[in-house]
């Protein structure tokens, strides 16, 4: 036998009016879904633009040797294609954090294994995996928030 709990009070909110527990975790949730939200479509955008102008590191030094060897072209046409997939990215995830999150993980991914395999970037590769948790978690919040796009009846 299921027993149905009433809701405890869990706060006063700024403007004067209780809330449950249950409101209090939810707006928790939402806060935090636009704050990831906001946070990967900016921050891939920028470094995508960046990939172009090699303002903050020179970005060709983080590709392996061996995807290095694969891709056409130099280290820094590899990075312009990186670049192009980086404002992409950004901008699924700024319209549609559903399918743009997991996305971003993805991408976050093959960035970890181009970083573990090109010795020397290990630390970078450890931030990148606290930022790829970051983007499943981003996922995960858009299964709540963001509703699915639908097929329109014909």
């Amino acid at each position: 036998m299921r027993t149905i709990s009433t809701p405890r009070p869990a706060s006063a909110v700024p403007n004067g009016r209780a809330t449950t527990r249950e409101d209090a975790e939810r707006r928790a949730a939402h806060d935090a879904f636009w704050l990831l939200r906001v946070a990967f479509s900016v921050a891939p955008i920028l470094f995508g633009l960046d990939k172009f102008a090699n303002v903050l590191v020179d970005w060709p030094t983080y590709l392996a040797p061996w995807v290095n060897d694969i891709v056409p072209g130099s280290a820094q046409d590899a990075m312009y294609a990186v670049g192009v997939v980086e404002v992409l990215a950004g901008i699924v995830v700024a319209v549609k954090p559903r399918y743009g999150a997991p996305l971003v993980a993805a991408w976050l991914a093959g960035i970890i294994v181009n970083l573990l395999t090109a010795s020397g970037w290990y630390d970078v590769a450890l931030r990148d995996v606290g930022l790829m948790l970051g983007a499943v978690t981003l996922a995960r919040l858009a299964l709540v928030f963001d509703p699915p796009l639908r097929r329109r009846a014909a």
